[in-house]
């Protein structure tokens, strides 16, 4: 009889001192999405992130780690570096939201004018990407996805549960608002 072997997948809660976190970190519900910038889905789950985010309120911790599909987008890895550049000056929501919501345009000159815009040093940011500065840490959030079973983009943890119904608004609420509460 062949005994079937389960691997054992592990998902990093959200931590406040390494994590990019919307809302109280005590939060009744955290949710967690892995992204890739350059993705489709993951472009319409952010409008729908916001969505959440607003509904919620304090009752929502949520945080984002990068996950960039490099083989099928080949922005995805600068674009992520470029938020942990911008998040590094204390811009990276603002980086964040600004390349979601202009996902057909990331070459360099586009990352470095969004950069302008939310108001961080460019070249600095510029230096960094050249320099692959963060591309350290966009692999810590690769790889601990991989841990963690993700093997797409976009998909959501919800109080450490993977959640893989249909990423909308309406589906997603009901799961985070019938979820077991969080605690920190």
């Amino acid at each position: 009889m062949k005994q079937s072997t389960r691997v054992s997948l592990k998902l990093t809660e959200p931590q406040p001192q390494r994590d990019h976190i919307q809302g109280p970190h005590d939060a009744v519900i955290t949710m967690l999405e892995y992204g890739d910038y350059e993705c489709p889905y993951c472009g319409a789950a952010h409008g729908v992130v916001k969505a959440l985010k607003q509904e919620l309120r304090d009752r929502l911790c949520f945080a984002f780690r990068n996950f960039p599909l490099a083989n099928a987008h080949p922005h995805a890895q600068h674009a992520a570096e470029a938020a942990e550049a911008a998040g590094a000056q204390g811009k990276f929501w603002e980086m964040h939201d600004m390349i979601f919501e202009n996902q057909e345009a990331l070459e360099p000159e586009d990352l470095a004018q969004y950069a302008a815009i939310v108001g961080i040093d460019v070249p600095r940011l510029v230096n960094e990407l050249r320099a692959g500065v963060h591309a350290p840490r966009v692999r810590e959030d690769f790889q601990a996805g991989v841990r963690a079973g993700v093997n797409g983009t976009p998909t959501f943890f919800i109080n450490g549960e993977r959640f893989d119904g249909v990423p909308d608004f309406e589906s997603l609420l009901a799961v985070l608002t019938q979820s077991t509460p969080h605690h920190a």
